[in-house]
């Protein structure tokens, strides 16, 4: 009898040791790397695959259509966006993702992006290490408490955020049109409209996925109506934010400053515009990341897949729920499969 063949479309790992400490409990599974960077070369590595795992290799309707077998396919984080969802769907693939094994993570790092632009810490810094000990370089810093923090989507990671900056005195609004008014309350915050949350706050915190309905959402007319010493942070995903009209806000002072762990195209040029304004702080696509998080994606990402080849489930983090309508699996029920330790 021939093995389950799942193969990682690619990754920018050391190595897949908690991929094979996954499968290696299954006789009947191959686990095999790729690191394919085109469609062409997926197609020839994954068509007679059971499973993929994915992380940037590009699997469109063309990929989709040419797997023979593929029951499942699952992708290291949270968006999807690799992935043409309408097409596994159609074939009857069910596509996972894993929502939550970094929520803290990219909340710190919003907070500590936050803090390091409103107390100046960056420009302290190199101005301490280019021997000039004086405060006044920083000037001027305003007290934080009694600020707007206007958060851009309110699902788990920017809730975990309001959580985080409410002692410290801030106040929260938020934008999501999909989250009940009265739970916000709940949390001590306020829906209001995108245009409204962009007048009102001092920092602008970007939360929301890349879809169609919200690539370049946070455009030139926003920027308009933000204050011209606004703080806008992206760590969701650089698309999200019209980057032309971004820097021109910034050229032209009609915001204050960005602090930026994601942006358009990964990784940035040499010549990018960023990289020559002091009101911008850049990270690389790094908010995601501790060890802990990052076991915990790869290995959830792993289980996905036994979850539909070994145990003949969806998988616990089923993305197309429509899916269900083409395959018939088990519900879910993995719960101490899916342990930490």
């Amino acid at each position: 009898m021939s093995k389950l063949k799942v193969v990682v479309t690619d990754w920018e790992y050391d190595d897949l040791r908690y991929e094979k400490a996954v499968f290696e409990k299954y006789s009947e599974v191959e686990l095999i790397g790729a690191q394919c960077r085109t469609e062409e070369e997926v197609i020839e590595a994954c068509r007679d695959a059971d499973a993929l795992i994915n992380q940037y290799a590009p699997l469109g309707k063309e990929v989709i259509d040419q797997l023979e077998k593929c029951q499942v396919i699952t992708r290291y984080g949270v968006g999807v966006n690799t992935i043409d969802l309408e097409a596994a769907t159609d074939k009857g693939i069910c596509v996972a993702n894993v929502p939550d094994y970094c929520m803290d993570e990219v909340s710190d790092h919003a907070l500590a992006l936050l803090l390091s632009a409103r107390r100046k810490v960056v420009k302290a810094n190199e101005q301490v290490k280019n021997r000039n000990w004086d405060f006044k370089v920083t000037q001027p810093i305003h007290r934080l408490r009694g600020q707007v923090l206007g958060l851009v989507g309110f699902g788990k990671i920017p809730q975990s955020l309001a959580e985080k900056v409410q002692p410290l005195g801030l106040r929260v609004a938020a934008f999501d049109p999909y989250y009940p008014a009265a739970e916000a309350e709940k949390k001590g915050v306020q829906l209001v409209s995108l245009e409204e949350l962009c007048r009102v706050s001092d920092i602008i915190s970007v939360h929301a996925p890349l879809t169609e309905g919200t690539k370049g959402m946070i455009n030139a007319s926003l920027f308009s109506e933000m204050k011209n010493d606004a703080l806008l942070i992206n760590t969701s995903r650089g698309p999200v934010v019209d980057e032309e009209a971004l820097v021109e806000a910034l050229r032209t002072g009609e915001i204050g400053g960005a602090a930026l762990d994601v942006i358009e195209e990964e990784p940035i040029t040499e010549d990018h515009p960023f990289l020559s304004m002091d009101n911008v702080i850049l990270t690389p696509h790094v908010a995601w990341y501790s060890e802990e998080a990052a076991k915990e994606m790869r290995t959830k990402a792993a289980l996905g897949v036994v979850d539909v080849l070994i145990c003949k489930e969806y998988p616990k983090y089923l993305v197309n729920k429509q899916v269900e309508e083409r395959s018939v699996l088990k519900s879910n029920q993995p719960e101490s499969r899916y342990a930490m330790s």
